[in-house]
């Protein structure tokens, strides 16, 4: 079994598509991210602010509900955590993922994607999350079009 897990939430495929590319490049296993109830074009209109990711991204302690676990999280020594960047940080779709699963002596690498926004301070917040037992990179905001050669770049440079 891999020791390396990619672990993504993708609304748009963006997200979807480095981490499957990322999966191949490390040769680990994929888990999606996948909310119990699917975000509609209208929950995620972030010019409404009574939009269902509007009001979720208010609220540091929403967690809305997954339709599955990563069922043995002990196997895994890497993580690789992919997502867009919603309002300057993760989707509170996230936090769920890392309040359900023990991330205990494991490194957490993540990327986000976004039209515009980087990845600011969310290896904090992810730290935070994941417990002072986990050790989270800094990550990167990764493209949507980036190529398999920059995301070998990138995890050669990583040193972990």
């Amino acid at each position: 079994m891999s020791k390396t897990l990619v672990a993504y939430f993708s609304v748009s495929g963006v997200t979807r598509r480095i981490a499957e590319d990322l999966a191949d490049l490390e040769q680990a296993d994929l888990f999606e991210i996948t909310p119990q109830i699917p975000y509609t074009p209208a929950d995620l209109d972030w010019k409404d602010k009574q939009s269902r990711s509007s009001l979720e991204m208010q609220d540091l302690n929403c967690r809305p509900k997954m339709t599955d676990v990563v069922s043995d999280m002990a196997q895994y020594e890497k993580v690789f955590l992919g997502f867009p960047i919603w309002w300057e940080r993760e989707p509170s779709i996230v936090d769920t993922f890392l309040d359900l699963h023990d991330f205990s002596g494991k490194k957490i690498i993540p990327f986000c994607t976004s039209g515009g926004s980087g990845i600011g301070e969310t290896a904090k917040r992810l730290q935070e999350l994941a417990g002072e037992k986990a050790v989270v990179k800094e990550g990167a905001r990764l493209g949507g079009d980036v190529s398999e050669e920059d995301l070998k770049i990138w995890t050669q440079g990583l040193n972990i």
